[in-house]
């Protein structure tokens, strides 16, 4: 794997009402951020707060080119960003260990970060197995 140092392009925040951000995603034109209670959004062309989405949002967020996902209480829902309503609901796979989000090749692949496992080596501590 090459390594090579990023270049910061521009800084956002603090942003008012935003204590942590468990996860961000970019829909194309805004920044998402999962903040625990809702869902926030900001321009990264000005840094402009939008109107958040009150959807729980604990952990990873995504965006599949159309519709948000986000987790919270054990859940993955899809959410329509123009509107906030939740479209569908499904299991996250980690019963509250799911910690991050991402949509890429046609899925969503959910992150655990106490599992620590790895789709190409497997686990990579202690007593863990794969899930099959």
């Amino acid at each position: 794997m090459k390594h090579a140092a990023a270049e910061i392009l521009h800084e956002y925040g603090p942003f008012p009402g935003v204590d942590c951000v468990h996860g961000v995603s970019f829909d194309g034109r805004h920044v998402w951020m999962a903040t625990g209670t809702r869902l926030d959004a900001f321009d990264p062309e000005n840094g402009q707060m939008l109107t958040p989405l009150n959807v729980a949002a604990e952990a990873g967020t995504a965006f599949d080119g159309e519709h948000l996902f986000q987790i919270a209480e054990a859940v993955i829902r899809k959410i329509d960003p123009k509107t906030g309503k939740v479209l569908a609901t499904i299991p996250a796979p980690g019963d509250r260990d799911d910690s991050g989000l991402a949509w890429a090749e046609g899925s969503l692949w959910v992150g655990q970060h106490s599992g620590r496992r790895d789709p190409s080596s497997g686990p990579r501590h202690g007593n863990d197995t794969p899930h099959n």
